[in-house]
Order: structure tokens, then C-alpha cells, then sequence
């Protein structure tokens, strides 16, 4: 899979943001993170690439909040080199062509499919520290 750079990834969040039919895709908001809600339906989007910078590097589980927001706020910033983006997949509706960040939450006993709507507004070019 490609990995999409920040340029990339801001084309992708523009073209998202001009999408403005309702769609099965966006019934429920999407603007936090969030479980996948069980009305959308996997076979219903499309893999665009990843965030993943190296799959076999171990990725930082530092979140990026510079104003105090949280990891479930809707406008929390959306930093490609921060978690969980940077654990991401980027994924495109292939009714609307709307565009949302996916990873996989594993923790001890389970793992969940996360979605959140891809806002060019949140994205942020943040560097790591």
C-alpha cells in the first residue's frame, strides 16, 4: 500500500470537504474518533494508502493536543505523524468519495476498527518531537 504524505493526504481531505451530498457513509458523524458504527459497511470503501511510516518501526502512541483537546474530540487535530493517525489507513466511500482515517485499536482482550472523517480544517503538519 502507498504511503500518502502530507500534501497527499490535504489534496485527499480537500476533496473530501467538497462532497456535500448525503451519503449511507456519513449518516452517523464521524467527526471524532470513534468504533466503526455497525450501519457502515466495510465493502463500501475503497484503501486509498497509509499514514504508516514504517511498518516495522514501533510507532510512537503520543497524542498531538496542543489546545486541550482529547482523542475523542470532533476537533482534535488530525496529525499524520501523531496517534493514531500515524497508525492509519486512508480510505475512500466508493459511493461519495468522501475520505476517512481507519486503524485498528488493539488492546489486551480485543481489537476495533476506529474511523474518523478526514477535515482538511484539523489537519496539522506537526513534527514529532
Amino acid at each position: 500500500m502507498a504511503q500518502i504524505i502530507y500534501s497527499q493526504l490535504l489534496d485527499l481531505a480537500l476533496a473530501s470537504d467538497a462532497v456535500s451530498g448525503d451519503c449511507r457513509c456519513n449518516r452517523v458523524p464521524l467527526t471524532a474518533w470513534q468504533a466503526l458504527p455497525m450501519t457502515l459497511e466495510l465493502d463500501r470503501f475503497e484503501e486509498v494508502g497509509t499514514l504508516v511510516d514504517d511498518p516495522y518501526d514501533e510507532p510512537t502512541f503520543a497524542e498531538y493536543h496542543p489546545h486541550g483537546t482529547r482523542y475523542d474530540s470532533p476537533d482534535a487535530p488530525i496529525a499524520p505523524r501523531y496517534y493514531p493517525c500515524n497508525l492509519s489507513q486512508v480510505a475512500r466511500c466508493r459511493d461519495c468519495g468522501r475520505h476517512y482515517l481507519r486503524y485498528n485499536e488493539a488492546g489486551g482482550y480485543f481489537t476495533e476498527l476506529r474511523i474518523r472523517a478526514l477535515q482538511a480544517r484539523l489537519l496539522v503538519d506537526a513534527e514529532r518531537h
